[in-house]
């Protein structure tokens, strides 16, 4: 089993999950579901698991993004990538931070 280890604080941690879980809020409210509605609609048997993952006390589950994505009425890949700023903020600037530098360099050099 894939366990993601990161040489950020513990602290640093919280905090990313934390603005993560701020993040699902304001897309739960922009989309006018309450914790419930939106637990029904993914599927779940306890609205405190949405509760959970807006605390930052939890994390979504990668399998099941496109059905949070599809219950938040937000474009997948945008809401994965979104997501990954929190959980996985090392691969997120691999693949996103890079590309934007690499971008300027490119039009620096043109």
């Amino acid at each position: 089993m894939y366990a993601h280890q990161t040489k950020l604080a513990s602290e640093a941690v919280q905090e990313l999950r934390r603005e993560g879980g701020r993040y699902v809020r304001e897309l739960r409210e922009a989309a006018g579901l309450s914790q419930r509605q939106l637990a029904a609609k993914i599927g779940l048997d306890f609205y405190t698991f949405v509760s959970q993952i807006e605390t930052g006390r939890g994390r979504i589950p990668p399998d099941s993004y496109r059905t949070w994505a599809e219950a938040l009425s937000i474009d997948v890949r945008t809401f994965v990538q979104d997501l990954m700023r929190f959980y996985d903020p090392v691969t997120h600037g691999i693949l996103f931070d890079d590309v934007v530098e690499g971008q300027r360099e490119a039009a620096n050099v043109a």
